[in-house]
């Protein structure tokens, strides 16, 4: 059985948060656990966020964003495109369950998001902490371009290696 995707309701957010919690207790994601998981979900800059669900369970997240402070992909793009970072959304806060793994929904969300993207006229870009070994291997077998890798203060001890990716050009 394949996994559905939808839109995100508020009545989503509880179940994700649970998802969440799940994901950063196996996986370590997000490093820095928020104050406020609901609110961490919703950027002030969101354009659209997506859930998956498999035999009616959330079983993972994606959010597609304006380029917000902090985000090292969107200056490399547009940089290396000669556009400016207006014309980046940013893919964030994606995230599957560790039991619903092996069923393709992380590349489903992210198909949903590229597609909302290009449908604005919009480059997607994203960043992912290095050490996600497993994240970085999805976005490369989904064609995203390795733009580089930056170095990012977390915190005022914590210093991060965040890789940039593009999603591969239409056309």
């Amino acid at each position: 059985m394949s996994a559905s995707i939808r839109y995100r309701t508020d009545h989503d957010l509880g179940p994700c948060v649970r998802v969440l919690a799940e994901v950063h207790a196996h996986d370590g994601y997000p490093v820095n656990w928020p104050d406020a998981p609901d609110t961490w979900l919703t950027p002030a800059s969101l354009l659209g966020a997506w859930v998956a669900e498999l035999h009616g369970t959330t079983a993972g997240h994606i959010v597609l964003s304006r380029s917000g402070r902090g985000d090292a992909a969107p200056g490399l793009w547009s940089a290396r495109a000669g556009v400016s970072t207006d014309a980046t959304a940013v893919i964030n806060r994606l995230f599957v369950a560790p039991s619903a793994r092996g069923h393709r929904i992380g590349a489903a969300l992210i198909a949903q998001a590229v597609t909302e993207a290009r449908s604005r006229g919009l480059h997607p870009v994203l960043d992912v902490v290095a050490s996600d070994t497993a994240a970085a291997a999805l976005y490369e077998r989904l064609g995203w371009q390795l733009l580089g890798t930056v170095e990012q203060e977390w915190s005022p001890t914590r210093t991060v290696s965040v890789h940039c990716y593009a999603a591969p050009r239409c056309g």
